[in-house]
Parts: structure tokens; C-alpha cells; sequence
């Protein structure tokens, strides 16, 4: 299975990023709503959509897909 987001979709939320248990366990501060410091998490609001970073992380729970308002992220 693979990460995959719709940018198109995307409203840059970022709810999938403060929903992602691995997020949050690489970047406390995720969990409060705030930026992640690193770029070692697995996906982070970037110019308005979500990027994604360390894919390989993924634990593929499909928690980011479960939270997004608008279904532009999945596993594939």
C-alpha cells in the first residue's frame, strides 16, 4: 500500500498531519496544532497542501485518511 494525496482536493487543513500517531510520536508539537519542526515526519503542510516527506514511515493505520474533510488523501 502507498500514501497518496489529490492535491486538487487538498484544503490544507492539516488535519491529517495532527491526526497521524507517527506524526505526532516524530513531532510532539504537531499534536497542539502547531508546524512540525522537521521534515522526518511523514507529511506537513506545505504552500497550502499537504506534502508528503518520510512516506516511508507510514505505518499505514489510515488514520490522515479517516480525519480529511475532503477524502484528497488515501491509501492506494
Amino acid at each position: 500500500m502507498e500514501l497518496k494525496v489529490n492535491q486538487d482536493n487538498c484544503l490544507g487543513c492539516g488535519v491529517c498531519v495532527v491526526a497521524c500517531p507517527v506524526n505526532v510520536s516524530i513531532s510532539p508539537e504537531v499534536s497542539g496544532g502547531h508546524g512540525s519542526k522537521t521534515t522526518e515526519t511523514i507529511m506537513m503542510v506545505e504552500n497550502g497542501v499537504i506534502k508528503l516527506f518520510s512516506e516511508d514511515k507510514c505505518t499505514k493505520c489510515g488514520t490522515c485518511q479517516v480525519f480529511c474533510p475532503t477524502d484528497a488523501i488515501w491509501l492506494e
